[in-house]
Parts: C-alpha cells; structure tokens; sequence
C-alpha cells in the first residue's frame, strides 16, 4: 500500500512534466497496438537477443508487443519486424494506460524485471504471467527480502517461470513464486549460440585475439598484455571491443597513449578492415564478426568487478576462452567451461603470458575452441516445450 500511493504520488507529479521519452515511459503517447497480443518485455539489448528463439517462435503463431527501457532494445526488437514501444513506469496510472491499450493475452517477462505495480495490475486484470530466462543474484534476494510484501506480491501471480539456474529457482521460491508456477530450467543465452556456425576455416585466427564487452580498467590491461605480443609477434593483432560504445573515445585516446597503431571499425564489417595491430570496435551490432575473426576471446566485466559476460557467444565461434576472476553472473558456466578446457582464468598480470602461449601453441587453442563449442551443443537447450507452455498459458 506504502508503495503503491508513493508510486501514484510520483505518477501524479510528472504528467504535466513530461516531455519526449518521459510521456513514452507514461504511456502517454502510446501507437496503436495490436490487443489481445503476447507482451514479451526485455530491459534491453542482451535480455532480448537471449530470448530472439522464443519471441520468433511466439510470433509465428500469435502477435507479439515487445517492450524494453532502452533505445537500443527498441531498435532490436523493430529490427525483427515486432512492433516494440517503451516499458511503462511503474506507476498505478502508467501501467494502467499501457495495460488498457494493450490488453495483452500474456506478459512474458525475461530474467530480472520485477515490478510491483505492474505485477498488480496484471493481476488484477486476470491477465497470465511468465518469466523466463529469469535470474536473481543472492545479492538482489537479499534486498527484496527486506521488502517481502514486495516481493511476494510480485511474483503472487505468475503462472510460469523458468530460470536460469538452480540457485535462481531457490531465490524465486524464497521469496513468493507458486511452487505450482516452477517451469524447467532453461538457459535463454545459449539458445542463438547454438544456433550460430563456426567460422569455415580457421586460418588466420591464430594471430587475432578479441577483449570483448570491456569495462572502464580492462582496456588498459588489454592494450598492456598487447603491447608484449606485438613486440613478439608484429603481425599480432587485438579487437578490442568496449562494452559501451560511446566510451570509443577515451578508448581511442588510450591506445594512442600507448604508441600502438589502429583503425575504427565504424560501418565496415570486421572481416573487410585492412590489419592493424588494434582494431577498436566502436558501434553496437559487430561483435559476431569479431568473434569469427578471433581465435582466443578475452571476456570482459570479468577482469573489473562486474560479474563478468556470456562466455557462450563466442564459444559458439570456436573461441579459445579466457576470463578474470570476477564471474559471479555465469560462475557455473565459466566453472564448467574451465573443468572441460575450453576456458582459462587469468589476471592482469596473468594475461600477456597466456596469450603469448596460445599463439605459440596453435594446437592447444584449436584444442580449447573446438572444447568450447562441443560444450556449448552439449548444454544448448531445445526450447519447444517453453513456447508449447508459454502459448498454452496466454488467455484466447
């Protein structure tokens, strides 16, 4: 109740306020919607991509809303030909006029998007609720369970929900979810990798090795370790790969520091950039083919403390895998992955030797990327019997 009338107060507050992405976020400025349809929401770009299997196949049999809070997931979303709008605030009134418009048959949400407002009003409209691909850290239990009246009427009314992990399905359980809703355990993110060939050949890759989805303290680290390799082997080659593009920049600037020459990728495909030995990576949309050019991966977030990123993207290119010691987000994964030989820990002072050893050693980097991608159709899960529950869920 304390939520709900601060939330209505704050709603309240910002109507006559609100400009531009404001109204959208107010469901003030709503286009027209297909009704009846299956929402699918997504905070944004990696929560969509992960589910793209399940949307697809939703949307082969009934029409699909997509919603995200980000300029970026809209743009993935229309890119699949599904009308996609902004998430609704949650405030009473937002989510009110999103829901009235919308009168969707089903809300699927994907990993970690608990709202209580929203939650409530699906509810009480009977409308039915699934999660999937859903994830929740011990950290995030933690904080909703100071809040278990939150939390509890958040997931009161979801049918279905199919986690990441064990540990996920336990935080979920903990907290309120319906024993009846507990759906099997699907990992969303391994669904396009599988899907994903490996490059032809593997010629040239042994010189080009990626620092993908990297984080402020990581370049620096990367350049460093390349710095070494370079002087080894001049013909070495880095696709360094910032986690958000807009810090290409100070990125740029960072390699110049170093005395080290490279281009920006810009619109070009990676396959198509003439070699350098540092090839900056400076727009959203490339990491597929930098995947397939590199034959050792460094995974970012991992290095730095934020919880690290899918190793399973580029294990489905074959990658030999290397990560930091900060993997929180995919521990089992990397755990896995580092008992099979497909992956290897590492630390800044660490890096520049692995790497120096993998491009000395063409067979044991050929042996950890052939592990990888054999452990990736090893765990890929078939997602039929999800879209066969989440369609059976969704009201007529």
């Amino acid at each position: 109740m304390i939520y709900r009338s601060i939330s209505g107060l704050v709603g309240a507050a910002l109507r006559p306020l609100a400009r531009g992405v404001a109204r959208e976020r107010l469901a003030l400025d709503l286009p027209d919607l297909p009704r009846g349809a299956i929402w699918v929401h997504g905070a944004s770009v990696g929560e969509l991509n992960s589910a793209r299997p399940v949307v697809a196949a939703l949307a082969a049999v009934r029409p699909v809303v997509v919603s995200a809070n980000s300029d970026t997931g809209l743009a993935v979303a229309r890119g699949w030909g599904l009308p996609a709008l902004r998430a609704p605030l949650d405030v009473p009134q937002a989510v009110g006029r999103f829901l009235d418009a919308l009168q969707p048959s089903l809300a699927v949400t994907i990993e970690n998007e608990l709202w209580p407002n929203r939650a409530a009003a699906l509810t009480a409209r009977g409308i039915p609720q699934a999660l999937i691909g859903a994830r929740m850290s011990a950290r995030s239990a933690r904080s909703w369970g100071r809040v278990p009246g939150l939390a509890g009427g958040a997931l009161a009314g979801v049918g279905l929900a199919s986690a990441q992990d064990a540990g996920t399905e336990v935080r979920l359980r903990a907290l309120g979810l319906p024993a009846a809703a507990v759906a099997p355990r699907l990992n969303l993110k391994l669904l396009t990798p599988a899907a994903t060939r490996p490059p032809a050949t593997d010629a040239g890759r042994g010189r080009v090795w990626l620092a993908a989805s990297t984080h402020p303290g990581e370049d620096e680290i990367a350049l460093a370790a390349h710095a070494v390799l370079n002087a080894r082997w001049p013909d070495a080659r880095l696709i360094l790969a910032p986690r958000h593009p807009q810090r290409a920049d100070a990125v740029a600037a960072l390699i110049a520091a170093r005395g080290l020459r490279h281009d920006r990728l810009g619109a070009r495909d990676v396959a198509h950039v003439p070699p350098v030995p540092v090839l900056l990576i400076d727009r959203l949309g490339a990491l597929d083919g930098a995947y397939a050019a590199a034959g050792v991966c460094l995974t970012g977030g991992s290095l730095v403390d934020h919880g690290g990123h899918t190793p399973w993207e580029p294990a489905a290119h074959a990658c030999a895998l290397l990560h930091g010691p900060h993997v929180a987000n995919f521990a089992a994964d990397y755990a896995a992955l580092d008992a099979q030989g497909a992956a290897r820990e590492v630390t800044a002072a660490t890096l520049a030797t692995t790497l120096a050893a993998l491009m000395a050693d063409e067979a044991r980097r050929r042996k950890m990327g052939a592990a990888a991608r054999a452990a990736l159709d090893a765990a890929a899960p078939d997602p039929a019997g999800l879209v066969a529950a989440l369609l059976a869920l969704a009201r007529d």
